[in-house]
């Protein structure tokens, strides 16, 4: 009402009775709302100690004469958590060995990717890259991405359904055969899983790969080691690096299985819908990645999205009740992001995007604060790790 204007009238001396015959009572009690709620809401959050996670609902309970003398906010609070144990807790440990063979394996895929192609005049086989035309049929009709000319590729059995790359083995070139190839149950495209295709392949060329001799001129162009014996040594530490890694998340999963089947507590139903909806919004981007749209995906599937909100809820709540574990966990150990946590985790976006930290930093924006909690989070997790009562598990390649 401070700042409503009638003619004859300076602003806020309107007096009560005009001010409703102009604007009506309810513009009075949406206007106390808004300029006496943001406070009393603040004054009660604090004197209750509430933890909300949403927007307060609010409602007048009680008018008299048109003015609200009684209001109700009604808010989600973060549950109570009672924590059982967290430290100390039993778990596997994959041991994260690395053999001479795993060793071999690095060094030969680096070979390869220097590796040079050179013609020849025999029958295709594993591993030779070679150019081909093909053109795929399932029951005499063509499908969606079947067919390609002047296809360069390497003939790998990782790179196309079962059948097809040992079909194409023995062919000379130029010549032409018909090739019989069936698609996984679980292929993405569902349309095709499970169905047998048929494909007529041209083989116009074969080449082999001729990989760089393993010695230290190698070593020199694919590293900054001047010996073989370097590389290998810098192949190694990395391998185990990436083991130790592997290790830790097997770890840390294992706990986080723990603590949600040893804790029990309600789950703010807003939270969930909203962890729904992020996965949702996952759903739709893989979609849109493969040229479709949600409801493109959903109707192959056969689904309604009622029906995969549905069978996403599960998920859903399993991630808000870790993330509130989590939470909880860390404010009892007190720990928390620091400046120089930041400042470390910019400086890395910042050298993975090639763009100076400052840049980093504007760009993240309100997002900085889910930087923060993801620091927090990951540093919530290694506590949980370093204290956990971890055994050794039978060795695993680290590759």
């Amino acid at each position: 009402m401070k700042k409503a204007r009638l003619p004859g009238f300076r602003p806020g001396k309107i007096p009560r009775k005009v001010f409703e015959q102009a604007y009506g009572s309810d513009a009075i009690t949406n206007q106390a709302m808004e300029e006496v709620l943001p406070d009393a809401y603040a004054q009660a959050v604090r004197e209750h100690d509430l933890d909300p996670v949403d927007r307060p609902r609010m409602e007048v309970v009680e008018e008299i004469e048109g003015r609200p003398t009684r209001l109700k906010a009604t808010v989600e609070v973060r549950p109570q958590i009672e924590l059982a144990q967290y430290k100390g807790i039993a778990v596997g440990r994959p041991a994260a060995t690395v053999s001479d063979d795993d060793v071999e394996r690095s060094l030969q895929a680096l070979a390869k990717d220097r590796a040079t192609l050179v013609p020849v005049e025999r029958p295709a086989q594993l591993g030779d890259v070679v150019t081909i035309d093909y053109a795929g049929s399932i029951d005499g009709e063509a499908f969606d991405g079947g067919s390609a000319e002047n296809q360069v590729t390497e003939l790998s059995n990782d790179r196309f359904i079962p059948g097809f790359v040992d079909g194409i083995a023995g062919m000379m070139p130029g010549d032409t055969k018909d090739v019989e190839a069936r698609f996984p149950d679980d292929y993405s495209e569902q349309s095709l899983a499970g169905k047998t295709a048929t494909f007529h392949v041209k083989l116009h060329d074969v080449k082999q790969l001729e990989l760089p001799a393993l010695d230290d001129d190698f070593a020199k162009s694919v590293s900054k080691n001047e010996t073989l014996q370097e590389l290998r040594d810098d192949v190694r530490r990395r391998l185990e690096a990436i083991g130790e890694s592997r290790s830790r998340r097997i770890v840390g999963n294992a706990i986080v299985e723990k603590l949600l089947a040893s804790h029990d507590f309600p789950l703010p139903p807003s939270l969930v819908d909203a962890e729904v909806d992020h996965l949702i919004s996952d759903v739709a981007g893989n979609a849109a990645r493969s040229g479709k749209t949600l409801e493109e995906s959903l109707a192959e599937s056969g689904k309604t999205e009622d029906q995969l909100r549905a069978e996403l809820r599960t998920e859903a709540e399993s991630r808000v009740k870790t993330t509130l574990l989590i939470e909880q966990i860390a404010k009892i150990e007190h720990i928390a992001a620091t400046p120089a946590d930041v400042t470390q985790e910019l400086e890395a976006l910042s050298r993975q995007y090639g763009q100076p930290v400052a840049r980093i930093r504007k760009a993240l924006g309100n997002s900085l604060l889910s930087l923060m909690d993801g620091i927090v989070r990951n540093k919530t997790l290694d506590f949980l790790i370093d204290n956990a009562e971890a055994t050794e598990e039978t060795p695993s390649p680290a590759s």
